[in-house]
Formats: structure tokens, C-alpha cells, sequence
């Protein structure tokens, strides 16, 4: 773990320089791919079987796009850490007010409490004078039983006792895991969405570390994982699914000795509730519906800049879109 944090540390100052240096994110992009392009296979295509270099068309645009989705998922789940983190906070110290009110509310001035302790020793007098002594350890009987009552007077009101915080939903802990954003994690794999795409992990032994010791087969309505033990093969996660997908933009890879990481692209977007049918499904009320630009079409672009722009105008008591049209106004955003 320490050299994996030193290798990162390592990483990210020669990465920083690069950054620092062409001073923004466009160009420093341009410089990782040109890279690729320089020193790597990255961008030749995998055409003939007996081809040893290169990737199947689209497969590293895939492999982009994939890494890509990777890290914008745990931004968004950081995202919705630091919002719990913050309302938690928010709880906490109204927990501690609505306390600290309660306890002032119930607190007794000390002379209240004397005439309590008094009256307590009045009710216990014995007015003959021959059973002073019984009188007198009698009193002290009471004063001990009655010392409690001095610290909690009759009639008082506890102080409520601060609920417990809600236990999180079965969704809510899915939610903070990268790995079942959006999804859930089951008893062979675990699998996280976005509007377009499905993620799946599927763990393998440690001694999987070729791509040679899987078996990954993957059409528009069923998917099979398995590794090759000897002869025979260990089915690691089988079933149809319970959506179409798109094989084409489909692919899988492997972490050599960790899982088997696969990324389907969806047949029709929309949100799924369960990767196999038969599975138990999740609430997708409780997921993060949120789409990410990237999947926006141009067509969708324009609506949202009509909607932001129409918004803005009317902030400013300006005239919206369909008012300007008409005129031809030069402030039109230019997809309107």
C-alpha cells in the first residue's frame, strides 16, 4: 500500500510539472495523447487476426471514454460525501442547541431545591420528644432516600434525549461505494450506472492474471464470465440481462489477480433497476438520476442553453427567447 501511495506521489509531481508547464488542462490532454500516439499502439487498428499490435475499432476510444466515466463517478460520489458530511454537521449542532435549550428549560434554581429537601423533613418529624432517636434515624433514612429527588426535582421534565440518526438505507450504503454507484453490489460482482453506461466488476482469484484465463462472452441480452481452472471452467456470473445493450460499444478487460472489468454501453438510455433478471433490484428513486454533458446530444445542448439563457433574462426582468425570436435580437444564444 505504501509503495502504491509512493508511486502515486511519484506520478502526480511528474504529471504536475507537465500541467504547470503547458498551463492548461486542453493542452496537457494533447500532450498525454500525442504520447500515445508517439510511443504506444493506442491508435492502430486491430484488423487482421494475425495482427499482434493495436486495439478493434472503437475499442480505445472505449478505453478513453471508460477511465473517464471511472473518475467522474468518484467526483460525483466526493461530491455527495462532502453534501452528508455537511448536513450531518448541520444536524449535529442543532442536536446540541435543541440540548442545551432542554436543560435550561428543566434546571432548578438552588432554593428550589431546599424547599424540597425541607418539606421532605417535615413530612418525616415525629413531634414526641421520647422517639427523638427514632425520629432522628429515620430522618437520616429519608435524607438518603430522598437525595435523589433534590437532583431531579418532582415534577421536572427530563431532558429529551437526542434521536438516533436514521441507519442509511441499503441504497444510501451502495451509494458510497464507487464500485455500485447507481447499482448495488451482489454475491459475485458488483455494477454502478450512468445515463448510458453500466460498469461491472467481477472479482477473480488472485492466480488470474492473463486475459487467456478468462472467458467473457457478451451479447445484446445475456452475459457469462468464467476462468479457466485446468480443463474446465468456473462460471463466475451468468444470465440474460434485462435491458439490450450494445455489444459494439461494448468491452471488457482484465485487472491481473482483482476482477474482471466490464463495460456495457446501454441499447436505450434509461436507468436500470438490475443487471440479470431474477436479481433483486434496486430503488432507482434513490440513485443519482444526473446526467453527465458528455451524454448530452447537440439537440439537448440547445434546449438547456434556451432554458439557461430564458432564465437568466428573466433574473434581469429582460425579455426571454420566444419574445426575441421574432426580431432577430443578437443576444439569442446561437443555437436558438
Amino acid at each position: 500500500m505504501e509503495a502504491a501511495a509512493a508511486l502515486t506521489d511519484m506520478y502526480d509531481q511528474a504529471l504536475l510539472g507537465i500541467l504547470q508547464h503547458v498551463g492548461n488542462v486542453e493542452e496537457f490532454l494533447r500532450v498525454l495523447f500525442g504520447f500515445l500516439y508517439r510511443k504506444t499502439d493506442f491508435y492502430r487498428l486491430l484488423l487482421r487476426p494475425g495482427d499482434r499490435l493495436g486495439f478493434p475499432p472503437g475499442a480505445a476510444q472505449a478505453m478513453a471514454l471508460q477511465a473517464f466515466k471511472v473518475f467522474e463517478r468518484m467526483a460525483r460520489q466526493d461530491d455527495e460525501k462532502r453534501r452528508r458530511e455537511l448536513e450531518a454537521k448541520l444536524r449535529k449542532k442543532e442536536e446540541e442547541e435543541e440540548a442545551a435549550a432542554a436543560a435550561e428549560r428543566v434546571k432548578l434554581s438552588p432554593a428550589a431545591q431546599e424547599v424540597e429537601v425541607e418539606t421532605t423533613a417535615e413530612n418525616v418529624a415525629v413531634p414526641d420528644a421520647r422517639e427523638a432517636a427514632g425520629t432522628q434515624d429515620l430522618a437520616v433514612a429519608q435524607d438518603t432516600a430522598t437525595s435523589p429527588v433534590s437532583a431531579e426535582p418532582l415534577g421536572a421534565a427530563a431532558p429529551a434525549e437526542p434521536q438516533p440518526a436514521e441507519l442509511p438505507t441499503r441504497q444510501e450504503q451502495f451509494q458510497t461505494n464507487p464500485d455500485s454507484y447507481n447499482g448495488a453490489v451482489r454475491e459475485n460482482y458488483a455494477w454502478s450506472q450512468d445515463y448510458s453506461d453500466l460498469e461491472i466488476k467481477v472479482p477473480v482469484p488472485k492466480h488470474i492474471v492473463k486475459g487467456k484465463q478468462v472467458s467473457v462472452d457478451i451479447s445484446s441480452g445475456a452475459i457469462r464470465v468464467a476462468v479457466l481452472e485446468g480443463s474446465s471452467q468456473r462460471v463466475l456470473m451468468e444470465g440474460k440481462l434485462t435491458h439490450k445493450i450494445n455489444t459494439e460499444s461494448s468491452l471488457w478487460s482484465l485487472e491481473p489477480g482483482k476482477c474482471v472489468l466490464i463495460n456495457l454501453n446501454k441499447g436505450d438510455e434509461y436507468w436500470w433497476n438490475a443487471i440479470l433478471e431474477g436479481e433483486e433490484q434496486i430503488d432507482i428513486d434513490k440513485i443519482n438520476k444526473e446526467r453527465s454533458m458528455a451524454t448530452v446530444d447537440e439537440e439537448e445542448h440547445a434546449v438547456l442553453d434556451r432554458l439557461t439563457f430564458d432564465y437568466h433574462q428573466k433574473l434581469q426582468g429582460k425579455p426571454q427567447s420566444h419574445e426575441l425570436v421574432g426580431a432577430g435580437h443578437p443576444a439569442l444564444p446561437h443555437a436558438l
